[in-house]
Formats: structure tokens, C-alpha cells, sequence
């Protein structure tokens, strides 16, 4: 008996897509902007936004070719409606992207930002702010507004490049709340201080009321008027007070010569290994008094010392033994005609020796000095006076370096969490572990400029590109909630995924979970679906990770 294959019958590659979509939906990101963005547009602002989010997580195609990217995919069930690929030409984008320019990119992500902290219960007291730069290729001179592209510090070392910053705020580690393009020549002192002075409005909206939080940054915020408006402000925060302090190198002699120090012991999520052994860190609580005001200071110290300041104080060390051996050879340039010059002679090469991580141990030898000519087999040689010899030996001071080496593998921590009722709370462990979370967002920039995620800017006004970062941070937004929802089920469940090489792991990433999808297709013929082979044990793991029903990939 022949088989009967439909005559419609298709088949579309959607990988890890229809999960992304469910979380699309749980954040209520289609509805958010058809609500508040005023269009009257065939494709909606919702969908077409979902449709650029789904883009760009496929990590696949430009953003500009949207168009092409949904010629072969199910549209009905990636997006919730069925839409013509043609909607998504350029011409009907750019219009999208001025009509959520005109919304506000900042008011719409805070409303996402806002549905996701609801949705997934993300504790928002803790939050993190940094800058990044972003590169472009172009001119950009006759734009100014919103913000504008020019040179500035290109922490992509490309200084030759114009550029643009953005700024984040995340909670929870690395969910993003807050999001904006800022100037390229920006500076992270002044961004700090445009934030602290609307930071508590924007945590309002969470129920946090100023001192509910703590603002965490990274040293640029240690300046005098961002000090001062956090006090204004009653604005709890943590920092890194930089080494240019002569308050910073105070803290760290103090710590090292008391000698008395609290065990925080390590911070690692994952396990320790032989090429890769976890740094042990401990803590010594002082103050310190910055602009007349007093300040908790915690100075740390990390087993993992920082190898290129190790290499300085080598480089350094070099440098100092080779001045003086030079310096012994112009004091010390032949023997001396008594024992008050060798003497004399000691003292100046010791003396010389200050300050250079180097004792000299100085030896005077007397030697006799005979007269000239053979001397005579049968009378004993007679000296006619006498010289000193001075014997040098250069050795590195092992005390005094041991010290320095421990003060280069310290840094010290600034906050105003004072309150003697709250250290339990925010203890010196507690206080490096949240200053540690801070290396969420630098993922999050990184997230931002993978170039499999995000291909180089074509877009030639920059309030276009400002929606475009509304649509990345949204991407991020998904690409972390994803993260945090399996992580959060296993730390409940005490279940663990299977990870790469088939080993099982506590630790799942979003890229992971993406890897286990790539084969997935789904035929449809008219309107039923099914997919075209089963879920594999380790992708059924992932989906019940992720609450998220099978139901997504047959369902739209």
C-alpha cells in the first residue's frame, strides 16, 4: 500500500526559536509595544520587534535581512500570526524603528524590564551599572540627536573608529532594567552621576525605596560629586576605590602589617581543577576618609595575584640590582688606603640600597701591602702598610618583598553600608561576592558585540541604531531570563542537564541549550504540525529546565 504524502506538506527548521518565542510571551514583549507604540501599520511594532529578537538569537543572518531570514520559517508559529516575509522589507522596518523612537526606547524596555521582574521573581535590590563602547564604520557628522557618535575611549582598542557607549543597569546579577546609547566621547564619572540622580525614580517602579538597594560600579564612580549625590540621594553603594587614592595604598599597608586577617575562602561556582585552581580570598575591614567623609573600607586580598603586577615588580627588580651594580662600581672602584674610607665607603652603598628591595652585605678585608721586587728566599717579607678591600654581596630583601608582593594581590572595596545592625547582612564575604556579580554585565557586553550575534551597524541615523539597542537589550533581556530559569531549577530540583560531552551539569547557559536544539524541524500540512523526529531525552531535560511545554513547537 502506497504512503499518501500531502501535496502541502512542508517542512521548517526552527532550532531553539519556539522557546525563545514562549519566553517572549511570558514578559508580554508583543503586547507591551503594540500598546504603546501608536501605529497603524500592517505589521505591528510587537511583531515586528519579536521577529528582530528571534533574528538576532539565531545568531545566523544581519539584521538587514530580515526579509530573507523568514522566507523559509513558519511564520505563524514563530510569531503567533501568520505574516508575509515581504513585510519585513527594509522599507517597513525603518518605519518601525522611527515609530518606537517616537515611544521612547527607555519607557518601553522599562515596561518589559518590569513585566520580566514579575513574571520570574527576580530580586531587583541589587543592582549593577557599567559602559561599553561600540564601534561603527561611517562619517555619522551631520547627527547630533539623541546621542552622538564621535571619537572617545574605545575600550575595543580601536581608537581610529567613531563609536557610540551604552549604558547598562542590571539586577539579579545580569538581568538588564535599564538600558541607553550614550555619546561616544562620554566619560563613566559623568554617566554615574546622570544615574544616581534618577536611579531611585527608576527603582520606585520595583517598590524599592531609596536604601532598599545597593548600586554597584566600578571605580569611575569614585569621584567627588558622585560621592556627594549618593549621600543626597541616601543611595547605598559598592565600588572599587581606585589606586590613584593615597587612601587605597594606606588601606592595603594597613591590612598587610596587622597581619590580621578574615578568611573569605573561595567564590567559585564551579569546581576547582588542577589548571585552573580557584582563588582563596580573605578580607581585612578598616575606613577611610574620602572628601571629609568617612567610608567602610574592606581591603582584599586574592591567592590568584595579578601576574602582570608581579611582572612589574620583577621588571622593577631587575632594574634595581642593575643600578646598584653600577653604583658599587663607581664607590667601590679599587682598595682603600684605610679602614675609615672602606668604612665610609659601606655606609654610602648601603645608604644607596634604600628603597630598592635589596640588602648589601659589605665585608672589609685587610691585605698587607709588600714593596716591590723578588723578595728575598732567606729573609721574611716585611710589609711596608696596609690596603682595604671591600666585598659587596647584592641580595633581594625577602621581607620587604614578601610584603609588597601581598600588597600587589590586594584591592580595596569602598561602600557607605555602615549600619552595624546590617553587617551580618553584608559581610566582607557577602560584600566581594556582590561586587564579583559585577562580571555579569561584562558577559552582558559581551553579548552585545559577538559577532555571530550581533553583525556590524548599517544603519545610518543614530536614533535608528538606538532602537536597534532596544532590540539587542531585549535579545539579552530573553537570552539571560532563559539562564536564570534553568539554573533556578536546578538549585530548587537538585536535577542537573546534560552538558557538553554528554556530561551532566549544575551550570547551564542559554548557548548550551541552544546547541541541543539545532536539528529540530516541524512538517505542517495545513493547519497541523508535528515534529519531524521526537525530542531526544536531553532535550526534554532542557524544556521541563525551562518550564517550558513541547507544545511550543507544534502550537502557535
Amino acid at each position: 500500500m502506497k504512503s499518501i504524502i500531502p501535496a502541502d506538506l512542508t517542512f521548517s527548521e526552527v532550532g531553539h526559536l519556539p522557546i525563545v518565542k514562549a519566553f517572549a510571551k511570558k514578559i508580554k514583549l508583543v503586547e507591551t509595544l503594540d500598546t504603546m507604540v501608536n501605529s497603524q501599520m500592517e505589521l505591528s511594532a510587537g511583531t515586528c520587534v519579536l521577529a528582530m529578537v528571534l533574528d538576532t538569537l539565531s545568531g545566523r543572518t544581519p539584521l538587514y535581512r530580515l526579509e530573507r531570514f523568514f522566507q523559509e520559517k513558519d511564520t505563524e508559529l514563530l510569531l503567533g500570526q501568520s505574516v508575509q516575509p515581504g513585510l519585513f522589507g527594509d522599507h517597513n522596518v525603518a518605519r518601525v524603528l522611527d515609530k518606537i523612537f517616537d515611544t521612547g526606547t527607555q519607557k518601553i524596555f522599562s515596561n518589559i524590564a518590569q513585566n520580566a521582574i514579575s513574571a520570574f521573581e527576580i530580586d531587583p535590590q541589587r543592582v549593577h551599572f557599567d559602559t561599553t563602547s561600540i564601534t561603527v564604520f561611517g562619517d555619522y557628522e551631520d547627527y547630533e540627536e539623541p546621542f552622538q557618535i564621535d571619537y572617545g575611549y574605545s575600550k575595543d582598542k580601536r581608537p581610529d573608529l567613531k563609536q557610540f557607549l551604552v549604558s547598562m543597569l542590571c539586577v539579579d546579577r545580569n538581568i538588564p532594567i535599564i538600558g541607553a546609547c550614550k555619546d561616544g566621547n562620554a566619560s563613566d564619572k559623568t554617566l554615574n552621576n546622570e544615574l544616581l540622580g534618577s536611579i531611585s525614580k527608576h527603582m520606585a517602579r520595583h517598590g524599592l525605596a531609596p536604601g532598599a538597594f545597593v548600586y554597584v560600579a566600578d571605580s569611575a564612580f569614585v569621584t567627588p560629586d558622585n560621592l556627594a549625590k549618593s549621600a543626597e540621594n541616601r543611595i547605598k553603594f559598592l565600588t572599587r576605590l581606585p589606586a590613584t587614592y593615597k587612601e587605597c595604598a594606606r588601606a592595603i599597608e594597613t591590612a598587610v602589617g596587622a597581619d590580621a586577617w578574615i578568611q573569605i575562602g573561595t567564590l567559585n561556582a564551579t569546581d576547582s581543577t588542577a589548571k585552573r585552581p580557584a582563588a582563596v580570598y580573605r578580607g581585612y575591614e578598616t575606613s577611610v576618609k574620602l572628601y571629609g567623609r568617612n567610608y567602610r573600607a574592606l581591603v582584599v586580598h586574592s591567592s590568584a595575584h595579578d601576574k602582570r603586577r608581579h611582572k612589574r615588580i620583577d621588571r622593577m627588580l631587575a632594574q634595581k640590582r642593575k643600578e646598584l651594580e653600577s653604583t658599587c662600581k663607581k664607590i667601590n672602584a679599587g682598595p682603600f688606603f684605610c679602614e675609615a674610607d672602606a668604612r665610609q665607603a659601606a655606609d654610602q652603598l648601603s645608604r644607596s640600597a634604600a628603597g630598592s628591595y635589596h640588602r648589601l652585605q659589605c665585608r672589609i678585608d685587610k691585605v698587607d701591602k709588600y714593596p716591590r721586587g723578588r723578595p728575598s728566599v732567606s729573609k721574611p717579607r716585611t710589609p711596608i702598610g696596609y690596603e682595604y678591600i671591600l666585598e659587596v654581596i647584592i641580595e633581594e630583601d625577602q621581607t620587604g618583598l614578601a610584603a609588597l608582593r601581598l600588597e600587589a594581590g590586594c584591592f580595596v572595596l569602598l561602600s557607605n553600608l555602615t549600619d552595624p545592625k546590617q553587617y551580618d547582612l553584608w559581610s566582607a564575604k557577602a560584600l566581594l561576592t556582590l561586587y564579583k556579580d559585577q562580571g555579569g554585565i561584562e558577559q552582558n557586553f559581551s553579548f552585545l558585540k559577538d559577532p555571530v550575534i550581533v553583525n556590524s551597524i548599517f544603519l545610518k541615523k543614530p536614533h535608528r541604531i538606538e532602537v536597534l539597542g532596544l532590540v539587542l537589550l531585549i535579545a539579552l533581556l530573553i537570552w539571560r531570563l532563559m539562564e536564570k530559569c534553568m539554573r533556578k531549577y536546578i538549585e530548587t530540583t537538585g536535577n542537573q542537564v546534560t552538558g557538553w560531552k554528554k556530561k551532566p551539569t549544575k551550570r547551564p547557559t542559554s548557548f548550551m541549550m541552544t546547541t541541543k536544539f539545532l536539528t529540530i524541524l516541524v512538517a505542517r500540512s495545513g493547519d497541523r504540525r508535528q515534529l519531524a523526529r521526537p525530542f531526544r531525552s536531553e532535550q526534554k531535560e532542557f524544556l521541563q529546565a525551562l518550564n517550558v511545554s513541547p507544545d511550543v513547537f507544534i502550537s502557535p
